[in-house]
């Protein structure tokens, strides 16, 4: 007995998942996508907690803060939930014909609402829990800062660290699919997951719980940090450009390349 789904079977794994996806009822979808943004925010908290800390060089913030981030990818596939970047992978689905393009586009605007309200509202809980306190208020700090640079991002770099972000969480969710044991579903999610974070790359979701909680600590707490670019208008001027750039990488570069190599033949 094989230990693992070989690549083919993995595709048909995918299309399998992407069919019952689209055929949630709305409030499913819905809570298991507020789910997931809450989930992805926990995985950057506990990135937050890696990243304040003065005592750590650069790359072992950057390595062990990718890998307790991983955490949240871990909590939607194993938990259950429904996140929109991993979702983008339902296109494959539609280039199959199993689904439409209007169920698509309506799962992932489904799920994507829903992921930011759970991201924001972890943001808020987390605002009033004194979390933030922690470390004598570094990471507070830590927030701030992490908030006004992505939102000082220009829209290309934006863009593309969006892309690059998505290819390798969508090859996370693939890899996930091909395993056959918990084990298995969490190593391979670690590797990407950790790549991703360490190479500073941008997750939509996952800035929709840092960004607002930055904005809630500028304006609402003591806490003095220089900023030039976080503000509600920067946080849509992050949002956009890596919001693209995640469906790119991951409908397009992962789940499209995926059904061109294994699937173009076949129908």
């Amino acid at each position: 007995m094989s230990v693992a789904y070989a690549p083919e079977e993995i595709v048909k794994e995918a299309l399998n998942s992407s069919v019952k996806k689209v055929k949630k009822s709305f409030l499913t979808s819905f809570l298991l996508g507020v789910l997931a943004g809450a989930f992805i925010g926990l995985g950057a908290l506990f990135y937050t907690i890696v990243k304040s800390d003065p005592t750590y060089s650069f790359a072992t913030k950057q390595i062990f803060g990718g890998f307790v981030f991983s955490l949240g990818l871990i909590l939607v596939v194993v938990a259950g939930a429904e996140l929109f970047t991993g979702n983008n992978l339902i296109a494959i689905a539609w280039a199959e014909g199993k689904v439409s393009y209007k169920q698509m586009i309506r799962n992932w605007g489904i799920v994507f609402i829903s992921n930011m309200l759970g991201a924001v509202s972890l943001a808020v809980m987390v605002y009033f829990s004194g979390h933030l306190d922690m470390n004598n208020g570094e990471i507070a700090k830590m927030y701030i800062k992490m908030a006004d640079a992505k939102c000082a991002l220009p829209f290309f770099t934006a863009f593309f660290k969006g892309l690059l972000c998505n290819i390798l969480v969508c090859l996370g969710v693939w890899m996930a699919m091909g395993g056959k044991t918990l084990t298995d579903k969490v190593l391979v999610i670690v590797f990407p997951i950790t790549l991703f974070v360490a190479a500073g790359f941008e997750h939509s979701i996952a800035n929709l719980f840092i960004i607002p909680l930055g904005l809630m600590l500028q304006e609402f707490s003591t806490v003095e940090v220089s900023t030039n670019a976080l503000s509600l208008s920067g946080m849509v001027s992050n949002i956009i450009p890596v919001l693209l750039g995640n469906i790119i990488g991951g409908s397009v570069l992962v789940g499209l390349m995926y059904h061109f190599i294994f699937l173009r033949n076949k129908r």
